[in-house]
C-alpha cells in the first residue's frame, strides 16, 4: 500500500500570478487573481511525488461568513483534466522531484471577494488537510466570458489599470481639467474596497445573499454607488455644497481618492468630510477599478437636477432679473458621475456597454441614495422604462429650461430667448492620452435630427417638442478673451435686432459669484441702461466691467461668476434673459524634476506658483500626492507670506519604487487663492 501523500509546503506564485492577472501591485504580500483565468499553485510534497489514480487531491474555496454551494460562495473540486468554464477547476501542469505544479481557475461568473483556500489529500483511506490561505478574486475585463469584458487592450489599460487621470470642470465655454490620483493599487485600498462591500446594509441584512450577488457587476456597481455617500449607511463621504468646511476638508482641496479611503478605513468607517460631485465620482471610480470593473469619470456641463420628473426646470425672476423661488430644482454648472462597462442580461438586447452610475446623493432610488447603473444607450434612445433611474439621468442631459418674468401686478411673461442648453460637452479623459474626449454623442442624437425627435417622443418630452416663438430680437453674453484670477475684465451684452422696427429697451446687467451647483452669491457688479435704442436690422455690444476688488471676497472655490442680462420692452411684450458663467483661470503650478528619475532612487521635485494677485498670499501650503511616488499625501507649509508677483516655491522628496510612468498631483491653498491644481508626468527608468 502506498504511503500517505504529504504536503511539506506550497507557493502561491505571487510574482507570476500578479503579472499574468495584472495585479502585480496588489500581489506583493498576498494572492490577488481575476475570475475566469488560470492561476498557478506549486505544492512541495514530502517523501514522494503525486500518483494519478492512487492519490486524491480536493480543493475547497469559500467566501463570506455563511458560504454555501447553492449560493455559489463555496465549492469543492478535485484535480481534473476536464475543461468546464462554469465551475472551479484544478489541473496538473507538471511534476518532478516531489514538486507539483497546478493551475486553478474560478468560473467567470464567480462572486468576487476574499476567499479561503484549503486542500485535502488522501491515499486509500488515509488523508490530510491543509489550509493554503486566503486570496482575493476580482472581476476580469480580459476574460471574454466575464460580464465586464472589454475587447480593447488600450481601454483595459485605461479603465482598469491606470491610476491617474483628469476630471473636467469649469463652464461649458471654458472647460478646465483637474488632475486626480485614483490610486486603486496603493497600499490598503483593496482591503478598504472589500470592507466597503462588507459594511453595506444589504450585507448586514443577509450576508449570504449579498456575497452571492457579488458575482454581478450590476449589483456591485449599485452597492458602490450607495456606499460612497454616507446618507443611508456608514458610507465614505459626506457632501456639503455651501457654508464652511473648517470641521473637515474642502471638496476642492482633494487631489486623489487614496487619502479619502484611508481616512474612512482608519477611523472605523466614520464619514469623511467633505465631498461634492467630482469627489464622489472619483472615489467610486477608484473602488470600481480596484474591483476590476472598467470605469471612468464623466462630466456633464449645464446639468439639470429635475426633482419632479417633468423634464422642465423653471426659474421665476422679478422685473430686475432676481430669482424669486427656491432653487431645489436647478441647473448645475457641471455635474460628474461614473460610467462602468458591463453586460446587461437583465435588460433587452442592445443595452450592454457603458452604464451611468452616480454616487452623489441627490434622489433616492428604491429607498436608497444611489443612482444607476443605467445604460447610456437607453438615455440616448429616450427609453425611460429602463432600470435603474433612467428618468433622472435623462433629465440631467435633456431637461428644458424656461425663464419667467413676474411683473409687480403678478402677470407672468416667458423669456423668448434662453442661453442655457442642458447637457453640453459631456467629457471624459481620452484613452491613453492626457486630453479631453467629448462623448455627448453617446447620450444624445444631434440637435434637431429626426432621431433626437423620436427619442424625445419616446420619453414623452413634450417641452422639447413645443415650438418656441422668436421675437426677432436676441441677446447673448460674450467674453473677449480668457480671464485670469485676480484680473479686472469686461464682458459684453451682444444684442441683435433682426426686425424692420427700431426699439428702445431697458437693459439690466448683473454679475454674481456662483457655486458650480448654481447657488448664487452676492452681486459683484451691476449696470442699468434705461433707454437703449436699437435700429432696425442692427446689433450692439454693451461693455460691462467687473472688478477683482468687488468679486474677490465672495468668489467660491469654483472660480465662477454668473453674468446675467435682462432686456425688456413691456409694450412690445419683449422679455429677453441671457446668462453666462465665467470661469476664472488659476495661475499655473510649475513642477520641475531635479536629476534623472531612476528606480529605487530618491527623487526631488521643485514645485512653484507665482502670486497673480495685487495682495499678499498667507497660510500657503502645497500638498503632493502620486500613486507609486509617495506613501501618502505630503503637505509643505510656507513660513512667510508670498507678496504680489512673487513666487511660492518648495521642494518635495519622493521615492519611486518601480520602472514606469507616474503622475505627480499638486494642490495649492492660501487665504486668497484656493484649490489650485497642477500635475507632472514622471517617467522612471531602470538604475
Amino acid at each position: 500500500m502506498a504511503e500517505d501523500l504529504l504536503v511539506e509546503r506550497w507557493d502561491l506564485e505571487l510574482e507570476t500570478n500578479g503579472r499574468d492577472h495584472h495585479t502585480a501591485n496588489l500581489c506583493r504580500e498576498r494572492l490577488v487573481v481575476r475570475r475566469g483565468q488560470y492561476f498557478w499553485l506549486t505544492l512541495y510534497l514530502k517523501g514522494r511525488n503525486y500518483e494519478a489514480g492512487v492519490d486524491s487531491l480536493t480543493f475547497s474555496v469559500a467566501t463570506g461568513p455563511a458560504p454555501s454551494e447553492e449560493a455559489g460562495t463555496k465549492a469543492r473540486f478535485p484535480l481534473s483534466n476536464a475543461v468546464d468554464e462554469g465551475t472551479w477547476t484544478a489541473s496538473v501542469v507538471d511534476q518532478q522531484d516531489c514538486v507539483l505544479s497546478l493551475l486553478l481557475r474560478a468560473p467567470a461568473h464567480a462572486p468576487i471577494g476574499l476567499y479561503h483556500l484549503s486542500l485535502e489529500t488522501s491515499t486509500g483511506y488515509q488523508g490530510s488537510s491543509y489550509v493554503i490561505g486566503n486570496f482575493t478574486l476580482l472581476f476580469n475585463t480580459w476574460c471574454p466570458a466575464d460580464a465586464v469584458y472589454l475587447d480593447s487592450e488600450e481601454e483595459r489599460q485605461e479603465y482598469v489599470l491606470t491610476q491617474q487621470g483628469f476630471i473636467y470642470n469649469g463652464s461649458a465655454k471654458y472647460i478646465n481639467d483637474i488632475p486626480w490620483n485614483f490610486g486603486q493599487f496603493e497600499d490598503e485600498i483593496l482591503d478598504t474596497c472589500l470592507l466597503l462591500l462588507d459594511v453595506n446594509p444589504k450585507f448586514h441584512k443577509n450576508s449570504g445573499r449579498d456575497c452571492s450577488r457579488r458575482s454581478s457587476p450590476i449589483y456591485v456597481g449599485r452597492v458602490v454607488s450607495a456606499m460612497v455617500n454616507c446618507n443611508d449607511d456608514q458610507g465614505v463621504l459626506e457632501g456639503r455644497w455651501e457654508g464652511s468646511y473648517v470641521d473637515g476638508i474642502s471638496p476642492m482641496s482633494w487631489i486623489g481618492s487614496v487619502e479619502i479611503l484611508r481616512r474612512w478605513k482608519n477611523s472605523g468607517c466614520q464619514k469623511v468630510k467633505y465631498g461634492q460631485c467630482w469627489v464622489f465620482a472619483a472615489v467610486a471610480c477608484t473602488v470600481l477599478r480596484c474591483l476590476g470593473i472598467p470605469s471612468r469619470v464623466v462630466t456633464n456641463f449645464n446639468s439639470a437636477h429635475d426633482q419632479n420628473s417633468n423634464l422642465l426646470i423653471e426659474y421665476v425672476h422679478n422685473e430686475c432679473g432676481e430669482i424669486q423661488h427656491d432653487e431645489s430644482e436647478s441647473i448645475w454648472n457641471y455635474h460628474c458621475w461614473v460610467e462602468s462597462w458591463m453586460t446587461r442580461p437583465d435588460l433587452k438586447q442592445g443595452y450592454d456597454g457603458w452604464q451611468a452610475l452616480d454616487p452623489t446623493p441627490q434622489e433616492k432610488s428604491e429607498g436608497t441614495y444611489c443612482c444607476g447603473p443605467v445604460p447610456v444607450r437607453a438615455i440616448k434612445e429616450g427609453d425611460l422604462t429602463t432600470k435603474y433611474d433612467a428618468p433622472f439621468v435623462f433629465a440631467e442631459v435633456n431637461a428644458d429650461v424656461v425663464d419667467w418674468i413676474r411683473k409687480k401686478d403678478g402677470s407672468m411673461h416667458m423669456s423668448s430667448s434662453n442661453s442655457v442648453i442642458v447637457g453640453l460637452n459631456i467629457s471624459t479623459k481620452s484613452v491613453g492620452r492626457d486630453v479631453r474626449e467629448d462623448i455627448t454623442h453617446t447620450y444624445k442624437y444631434p440637435e434637431g435630427s429626426p432621431q433626437e425627435r423620436e427619442a424625445f417622443q419616446r420619453a414623452n418630452h413634450l417641452n422639447k417638442l413645443t415650438h418656441k416663438e422668436y421675437s426677432g430680437v436676441a441677446m447673448r453674453i460674450r467674453v473677449a478673451q480668457s480671464l485670469k484670477m485676480g484680473s479686472d475684465f469686461d464682458v459684453f451684452a451682444h444684442i441683435t435686432n433682426n426686425t424692420a422696427k427700431g426699439h428702445v429697451f431697458h437693459l439690466m446687467l448683473c454679475a454674481r459669484t456662483v457655486s458650480y451647483n448654481g447657488l448664487r452669491g452676492p452681486v459683484c457688479a451691476s449696470q442699468d441702461l434705461l433707454n437703449l435704442s436699437l435700429e432696425p436690422f442692427s446689433e450692439k455690444s454693451i461693455p460691462f466691467n467687473i472688478l477683482y476688488e468687488k468679486y474677490c471676497d465672495n468668489l467660491t472655490e469654483s472660480n465662477l461668476i454668473k453674468v446675467q442680462g435682462l432686456l425688456v420692452k413691456p409694450a412690445a411684450n419683449i422679455y429677453l434673459l441671457a446668462e453666462r458663467d465665467i470661469y476664472l483661470e488659476n495661475p499655473e503650478i510649475k513642477i520641475r524634476v531635479l536629476g534623472e528619475p531612476k528606480q529605487n532612487r530618491k527623487l526631488v521635485a521643485e514645485v512653484s506658483l507665482r502670486n497673480p494677485l495685487t495682495v499678499a498670499l498667507e497660510a500657503c501650503t502645497f500638498t503632493v500626492e502620486g500613486a507609486g511616488l509617495t506613501e501618502g499625501q505630503k503637505t509643505v507649509e510656507l513660513p512667510d507670506p508670498v507678496e504680489a508677483g512673487e513666487e511660492a516655491k518648495v521642494r518635495v522628496y519622493l521615492l519611486p519604487l518601480h520602472v514606469g510612468c507616474y503622475q505627480l498631483v499638486v494642490n495649492f491653498e492660501s487665504n486668497k487663492l484656493k484649490a489650485v491644481k497642477g500635475y507632472r508626468n514622471i517617467i522612471i527608468g531602470p538604475r
